[in-house]
């Protein structure tokens, strides 16, 4: 019962106005990661590398970031050194070619970009994205707005440490969306 209410909330949207809780997609996650969302270093660079390299449709380790924080109103994607690097490889993969030696400097020059999308059906365009932590509103560093309602925003490591939980609010014209993240959670992003 407890799993079928779990693939149940992953699996459908939040009502609006609903404090949203972000779950990671189930099945396997592998290669292993536990330390969340870091600078590329020697360990996550190969550790992404072997992500890649899997192939597939949607490797949960590519994408563990899909309808992570779902709504009627956004979807939420996470662009980060890891998944860069990931995505590369994956992306070779997929179409049969040599597996690629991505950029190291590249992926070093990365910070944590959330892009934000507005869903076809909602007129509430976002405006603004902040995340909060023990009480404290983290701003990005940087941000754009796109005409079709969305946005990019761009964070430096710390909003995402894995040290406690954090809240992303997103901010709309008509309505603000909350998307609440645990600490275990983040610690199995990349």
């Amino acid at each position: 019962m407890v799993l079928l209410w779990i693939a149940l909330a992953v699996l459908t949207s939040a009502p609006a106005g609903a404090q949203i809780v972000a779950h990671l997609p189930a099945g396997p996650n592998t290669p292993v990661w536990d330390k969340g969302i870091q600078p590329i270093g020697r360990d996550n660079y190969w550790n992404a590398v072997e992500c890649g390299k899997q192939g597939g449709e949607r490797p949960a380790c590519v994408f563990y970031d899909a309808d992570l924080c779902k709504s009627d109103d956004f979807t939420l994607a996470l662009f980060t050194p890891y998944k860069a690097v990931a995505y590369q490889v994956w992306q070779a993969v997929r179409r049969n070619q040599p597996v690629p030696t991505p950029s190291y400097g590249d992926a070093q020059r990365l910070r944590i970009t959330v892009g934000v999308t507005r869903a076809k059906t909602s007129g509430n365009a976002v405006t603004s994205l902040v995340i909060k932590r023990d009480g404290k509103v983290l701003s990005p560093a940087t941000s754009s707005l796109d005409d079709a309602g969305g946005g990019r925003f761009i964070f430096d490591f710390a909003a995402f440490a894995p040290t406690s939980g954090i809240t992303i609010e997103i901010v709309g014209r008509t309505a603000t969306r909350t998307c609440s993240i645990a600490r275990a959670v983040l610690t199995r992003f990349r």
